[in-house]
């Protein structure tokens, strides 16, 4: 082992398989936690603990700011160079209540070091310039005299986007509610009017004293030589002495009585009767015991985690409100936080919600959980916690951010992660009879005096007003500044520009580690599939490796579906198990499905197809369970096919306010997603009906709904009824088994007989009509910043794709529209994607201050590829991050579903290897090439712009003309 570090233990974990030693450094006291195992995907992470003490967001700008240029990698954005040409299957940094962390990950090994020696590097010894802070925290900002002054900086934009979000601030204020005394009662993001407050000496004073090895929790996780870790580290570690550093986090005070926060936000939506919400919350024990944690999570899936949760089932079945919110528990702080509430109340209806929240929670205290739910909900969490399926995180991040809700706080670091011990003493605490989760909701919910009631009531004008309060901070912040005449704030705008804008010399971007072509896989990864004919259907069967659960996916076609109906799909996919069966109430058949699997749900699937001009078009069932389940599993999935009943009016119109209600609380905090979907639905027909199913157009269809649901319910259970027997048929449908070897040959036919026992019989073919309207479009929301959108259709300009567009698309990401709409507009983010499959190339900018500018830029990108001159290094970081895109990291349930995607779409191995030798190929002539053909469609290129009245106003006063402008709330 490397001197320098003591050995504080070793364990065993079982849960994850890995050995995991705790040390500490011993020259600063820095904590380590080494996890060894067989997982080739690396993860690294180093996180400081950062109480803020006000609410300027300086955690939240040094963490964009050290990644910034350091002593080693003196580059203005090493963070982005990384993103360029890595194969890195995680890269960012995370800025949390009371921590910042940095972590990466990679499955090479040469990449993995890479990555962790920048960011040692970055935390410890960042360039953190004047420069950097303005452009990062906030600066006025007067690009000419007698133009207009504006304060910019990527997160002071980036939380305007955050407090434009009416759930954002609902979640923040029910937090702060609880922690009026500590530093939780803050917003270590940064509150738009105290960000300005922050001082460049505040900002670096911060970084002195935080980060520094004395006060680092420092990861490793996976298969690389645990002595490697160590040497790394020494190598950083050692140039520092002991620093007796102060972050400890202050508990909160209990309160005597209960406390309300009232708050206005913009009014949404165009009805009379504007909506609000409300939370309670209750402030929960500490997390010293690890099994108190676990139940307090157990908990909070029981009160309303499930359709058959009691909490859950009377709030939506109240009609007081459109849908739940609220955290749950919160359990990533010192201490743990319970809040629940509703959105979409009508004001006069806060005080029944109150109500009815505690009424339900005493009667659940005096009557008891249900022992099946109970049951369902122990097994719903323990299914979770085995299977540890982290999506497309790394396995071992979560293990990281799981450790530090124990380890930052001083309590053993795998206490939260072991998670064997607690369930099992759960479980027979429960076995004889203790009223565990019952005794929790009587201690520290109903008989808790440390609680807070959270009001966001709709204001008319509320938008006008928090514009209006920028306008007098930042005449406040010129003349706290009357000193400096217009010229020399035109000198220092102009200063920070051209730094943003200058290029990192040669010398400098030399020294960044990079990778070479021969770390770089040529060969695709293939998945294995065998593909079965059944009679009517197809079976795809992967066999992988996956700690004994079966993963299945029922593929049904949407080819029969009439257009009139393409809108109601994902309500009839989530009407097939939350509306119970023939046999069975949907509160039943909720405990059935969560005490017997772990998870059943239905989801769309459409893209272009690559061997045909019509779209893929499914909707997906899809459901796991472990292998001693798999028969329940199935039966489940047989009676929401063919015996869900949709017959319940109320049921029905709860999902369909529930639905309604997320997507315009999501407008946004994702109207980047919207923007781009509303854009490629125009000129795509695949596009076209996910728009229809899962965008505007969408919450239009659903707004009708709500209201038809009492004038003619008959009609819209005959719609239902009628997608029924155009969907649940298999003649088409592909079943999609993930499993390893041995759970298929158990199993194999028994998943044949339940595809047998569907509906047969060729279908009849829906007529879908052609696409939407041309013309720009401008979306209306009460938001202080812009999501800018930008289309281009490739393929009817004559393009035929080649490999070497994607390099192209992935190089203008990280360098031009980075650059031009981050650096320089100081908007939160600024892409591009190319679709291969629909020949549409889109733009994109998130929590924009700006539109004209930005749609220069996009119209800017094709000039930059013809002019761009590109060394040789430059080219490869191109093409090794662009084939580190193309086959991402995946977890077994991941690889078989992307195995059924490209099999429904065509897209054969063949092709695949195609592309990634055309990206392995790519020259600076493709690049060239490929932007002289954006230069050409440019002017061609259709724009969609979400934000405010202002914006929009403003965008056409300097020559946008926008065809449609729609208020959505």
């Amino acid at each position: 082992m490397t001197t320098g570090f003591t050995r504080v233990s070793t364990t065993y974990v079982q849960e994850i398989s890995s050995r995991a030693d705790i040390f500490v450094h011993d020259k600063t006291g820095a904590r380590i936690l080494s996890v060894v195992n067989d997982d080739e995907n690396k993860v690294f992470g180093i996180s400081f603990r950062t109480p803020p003490s006000d609410s300027t967001g300086v955690a939240h700008i040094l963490e964009h700011s050290v990644l910034c240029g350091s002593r080693k990698y003196p580059v203005k954005e090493p963070f982005v160079d990384l993103l360029k040409g890595s194969l890195q299957t995680f890269l960012n940094a995370m800025t949390y209540p009371d921590k910042t962390c940095y972590p990466v990950a990679s499955q090479n090994l040469k990449d993995f070091y890479n990555l962790v020696d920048v960011y040692l590097d970055a935390v410890f010894f960042p360039r953190i310039t004047p420069e950097i802070f303005e452009q990062e925290g906030w600066h006025l900002d007067l690009p000419e005299k007698g133009g207009e002054l504006s304060i910019k900086g990527v997160v002071y934009n980036e939380m305007k986007g955050v407090y434009s979000s009416p759930d954002s601030q609902l979640a923040e204020h029910s937090q702060q509610s609880l922690f009026p005394d500590t530093t939780y009662g803050l917003d270590s993001g940064g509150n738009p009017r105290a960000i300005t407050d922050l001082t460049y000496e505040g900002f670096l004073e911060f970084h002195r004293t935080l980060y520094h090895p004395s006060n680092a929790w420092i990861f490793f996780y996976g298969d690389d030589d645990p002595d490697a870790r160590l040497e790394l580290l020494s190598e950083y570690l050692d140039q520092f002495s002991a620093l007796d550093v102060n972050s400890s986090i202050a508990r909160q005070k209990p309160f005597d009585a209960p406390r309300e926060v009232r708050l206005g936000f913009e009014a949404m939506g165009e009805d009379e009767d504007a909506l609000g919400m409300l939370t309670m919350n209750w402030l929960l024990p500490g997390k010293e015991d690890a099994g108190t944690v676990l139940a307090c999570k157990i908990l909070d899936g029981l009160l309303t985690g499930m359709n058959a949760s009691p909490l859950r089932k009377a709030l939506i079945e109240s009609g007081l409100g459109e849908d739940l919110t609220g955290a749950g528990v919160e359990h990533e702080m010192a201490q743990m936080y319970y809040s629940v509430g509703m959105k979409g109340v009508l004001p006069e209806n806060f005080q029944a919600v109150r109500e009815l929240i505690v009424k339900t929670l005493e009667d659940i205290v005096a009557q008891g959980f249900e022992a099946d739910l109970i049951e369902a909900g122990v097994n719903s969490a323990e299914f979770d916690l085995r299977e540890n399926n982290t999506g497309s995180y790394p396995r071992g991040l979560i293990v990281m951010l799981r450790s530090l809700g124990s380890w930052l706080y001083d309590l053993d670091p795998l206490e939260l992660v072991a998670f064997e011990a607690p369930m099992a003493a759960l479980k027979e605490r429960l076995a004889r009879g203790e009223r565990v989760f019952e005794d929790l909701i009587e201690r520290h919910i109903l008989g808790n005096p440390h609680a807070s009631v959270v009001i966001l009531e709709p204001e008319e004008g509320h938008a006008a007003r928090i514009e209006r309060e920028e306008q007098e901070l930042i005449a406040k912040l010129r003349a706290d500044q009357a000193a400096l005449a217009d010229d020399e704030l035109v000198r220092r705008t102009e200063q920070l520009r051209r730094m943003q804008e200058a290029p990192d010399s040669p010398e400098a971007l030399a020294l960044l580690p990079s990778l070479t072509r021969e770390d770089i896989d040529p060969k695709v990864r293939v998945v294995p599939t065998e593909v079965r004919d059944w009679d009517e259907a197809t079976a795809l069967l992967h066999d992988l490796p996956t700690n004994n659960i079966c993963y299945m996916d029922l593929a049904l076609d949407l080819g029969a579906v009439p257009d009139r109906l393409i809108p109601l799909v994902p309500l009839f996919g989530r009407a097939l198990t939350e509306m119970g069966t023939m046999k069975e109430d949907y509160v039943s058949f909720s405990k059935r499905i969560n005490s017997k699997t772990g998870g059943v749900y239905a989801r769309s699937l459409l893209s272009q197809r690559e061997d045909g001009p019509g779209p893929v078009a499914r909707l997906v069932v899809r459901a796991k369970a472990v292998g001693e389940r798999v028969g329940d599993m199935i039966d489940i999935v047989h009676d929401a096919l063919t015996l869900a009943r949709f017959d319940d009016r109320e049921r029905f119109r709860q999902m369909v306010l529930e639905e309604k209600a997320g997507l315009e609380h999501a407008l946004v905090p994702s109207g980047h997603h919207f923007v781009g979907l509303r854009l490629r639905s125009r000129l795509n027909l695949a596009d076209s009906l996910q728009e229809r199913m899962g965008g505007l157009e969408n919450l239009f269809f659903l707004r009708e709904l709500a209201d038809r649901m009492d004038s003619d319910f008959d009609g819209v259970l005959s719609d239902l009824e009628e997608l029924r027997r155009a969907l649940v048929n298999r003649n088409g449908a592909v079943l999609n088994l993930t499993m390893d070897e041995g759970m298929l040959a158990a199993h194999g036919e028994r998943f044949r007989e339940f595809v047998a026992s569907l509906p047969g019989g060729a279908p009849v073919r829906a007529v879908w009509p052609g696409l939407g309207e041309d013309g720009h479009e401008g979306l209306v929301i009460p938001a202080q910043v812009n999501y800018v959108g930008k289309i281009c259709d490739l393929h009817k300009a004559g393009y035929s794709f080649h490999g070497s567009s994607l390099v192209a698309v992935k190089y203008l990401r990280t360098t031009w529209l980075w650059e031009q709409v981050r650096v320089l507009g100081g908007a939160y983010g600024g892409f591009c994607n190319y679709g291969r499959l629909s020949g549409l190339m889109s733009f994109g900018s998130y929590r924009d201050p700006n539109v004209t500018s930005t749609l220069a830029a996009f119209d800017g990108c094709g000039k930059f590829l013809e002019t761009v001159s590109l060394d040789r290094g430059e080219l490869l970081k191109a093409i090794i991050g662009t084939s580190g895109d193309l086959d991402p990291y995946q977890l077994p349930d991941s690889k078989g579903f992307t195995a059924l995607s490209q099999h429904l779409a065509g897209v054969t191995t063949e092709t695949r290897q195609r592309i990634r030798d055309e990206v392995l190929a790519t020259d600076e002539r493709h690049f060239r090439e490929f932007g002289a053909l954006l230069r050409e469609v440019a002017p061609t290129g259709l724009v969609c712009v979400l934000g405010g009245e202002d914006s929009l106003t403003r965008a056409t006063s300097q020559g946008l003309e926008f065809t449609r402008r729609i208020r959505l709330l």
